[in-house]
């Protein structure tokens, strides 16, 4: 038993809680790759960002109704990423270059449909290779004026350097099936990505709300969670609110970003960073996964399987099905023009 908690990992993670350069992919992806740098530098293994960080949140949902909104959906389509594509190339490069495993989040152009969004997280493996591109299962209140929902093949635990790594995006956190999805695949290290919020109702407190989830994922699944959470820069408020003081006033709310680094016993590892720009960073030490599991381990023995059963759907889902590719199917040949014959005249014999 002890050689095997000596085989389980032992690292530093790092939470990145920033803001991006706003529908500006290709800036907002070198801050990002410098960023990594940094939390690379100070011996991160694994760099969490925020939701949907390239190149941003649609803030306009909540401070604009559908109609003058509409433009602003365009405009975040044309600054979004495709998958595969040369910003997430960018990415990948930079993952390997540091050796880190990445989280980030971007908004994903459907490679099927012009104009459907995707609210999406790329986990980047050590060696560049893309691990995993989840699609938030269920875009929240007024993201649902944005972004489509992805499908359960997704919900997938990563074997990584780091150890078995899941990841969720924002208020999927809520979502209790979904997480347990995750513990019953064994994972040991979560990933939570998260946007600055101060556009819900006043007695919200999104920082609090950014804890409580962390803590109960943790505590429940006797794991270590990294949240990571953006921020909202002037940038942002003068694209978004322009000479509305009201909008002005909202987005600057405080307690609307918290990022860190939670234990297996619910507790965080190390001091949380709330709104401010900055890269938390915490030890992670997987062994401490082991002896809290022997009083609740929910995906074992604390758990009756003969009474509860959870079904997932992990079918990719497609807008149309095929009986046969039909780039492949079969087609009656083309003749030359030559050996076609006129219509009622039979072709002579050579």
């Amino acid at each position: 038993m002890v050689e095997q908690m000596e085989r389980l990992p032992r690292f530093t993670a790092a939470a990145v809680q920033s803001s991006p350069v706003f529908l500006d992919p290709a800036a907002t992806v070198e801050k990002a790759v410098s960023l990594m740098a940094e939390a690379a530098s100070h011996g991160a293994e694994l760099i969490v960002f925020p939701e949907v960080f390239v190149p941003g949140y649609p803030y306009w949902n909540w401070t604009m109704n559908p109609v003058q909104g509409s433009p602003w959906f365009e405009r975040l389509w044309r600054a979004s990423v495709d998958i595969p594509g040369p910003h997430v190339d960018t990415l990948r490069a930079a993952a390997r270059r540091h050796g880190v495993v990445l989280v980030i989040g971007v908004n994903e152009r459907s490679p099927h449909s012009l104009g459907v969004l995707y609210n999406t997280l790329l986990t980047i493996g050590p060696d560049g290779g893309l691990l995993g591109v989840h699609r938030k299962l269920v875009p929240t209140w007024a993201e649902k004026l944005t972004w489509t929902g992805g499908d359960g093949s997704s919900l997938k635990v990563h074997a990584t350097p780091v150890g078995p790594l899941g990841v969720l995006a924002c208020g999927e956190n809520t979502n209790t099936l979904a997480r347990f999805t995750l513990l019953a695949q064994g994972e040991l290290v979560h990933a939570a990505s998260y946007i600055a919020l101060p556009v819900a109702p006043e007695d919200y407190d999104m920082a609090d709300a950014i804890a409580v989830r962390t803590a109960a994922h943790s505590f429940e699944g006797k794991l270590f969670s990294v949240v990571a959470c953006s921020t909202i820069s002037p940038e942002i408020v003068d694209t978004v609110a322009g000479d509305d003081e009201d909008v002005r006033r909202m987005l600057a709310r405080p307690r609307s970003a918290l990022s860190g680094i939670f234990g297996p016993d619910g507790r965080p590892v190390t001091e949380s960073l709330v709104d401010d720009e900055g890269i938390v960073y915490g030890e992670i030490d997987l062994a401490k996964c082991v002896q809290p599991k022997q009083m609740h381990d929910i995906v074992g023995h604390y758990n009756r399987f003969d009474v509860f059963r959870l079904h997932v759907d992990n079918t990719p889902r497609s807008p149309v099905v095929f009986t046969a590719d039909p780039a492949h199917q079969a087609t009656a040949p083309t003749l030359p023009a030559d050996d076609i014959p006129l219509a009622g005249t039979p072709k002579e014999d050579s």
